[in-house]
């Protein structure tokens, strides 16, 4: 093979339409922006989420209660997972991280009580549901807030 028999993979070059080259081009003249009108204008482009002068969605659409913005919502995970570690195992971010369960965990993490816990293990967690608490205790393991 040699550098003149190179040539790319069929589909994966694209070449850009070359506006306001002559109408044999089928996009000379106008350059497929039509006639007049705030579209053939240069810079005549309309912000996200504008409907044409009509009151827009966000605006329409209520709101209600509280949102705060500066919320660090934890990290759920249930009770279940917590059987795949074994006896006597201590049971952080880091650790759940590790064993492939949490791709990241950046504001801590909250233990929830769904399904059964069968193994002993102590679990570190910014906090627990009530029912959790006492689930992981029942078991014979700890549960302790960071």
């Amino acid at each position: 093979m040699k550098l003149h028999e190179l040539s790319p993979v069929a589909g994966s070059t694209f070449v850009g339409k070359r506006k306001g080259r002559g109408v044999g081009t089928g996009n000379g003249k106008t350059g497929g922006r039509g006639h007049k009108g705030q579209h053939a204008r240069s810079g005549g482009k309309t912000r996200i989420g504008f409907e044409g002068g009509q009151m827009p969605l966000v605006r329409r659409v209520p709101k209600r209660g509280f949102n705060n913005i500066f919320a660090k919502p934890l990290t759920a995970i249930n009770l279940t997972v917590l059987n795949r570690f074994e006896d006597g195992a201590v049971v952080d971010a880091a650790a759940l991280i590790e064993a492939g369960i949490l791709d990241a965990c950046p504001y801590g993490l909250k233990v929830l009580a769904n399904g059964t816990l069968t193994k002993k293990v102590t679990v570190k967690a910014a906090a627990f549901s009530e029912s959790a608490k006492e689930k992981i205790e029942q078991a014979g393991g700890k549960a302790e807030v960071v």
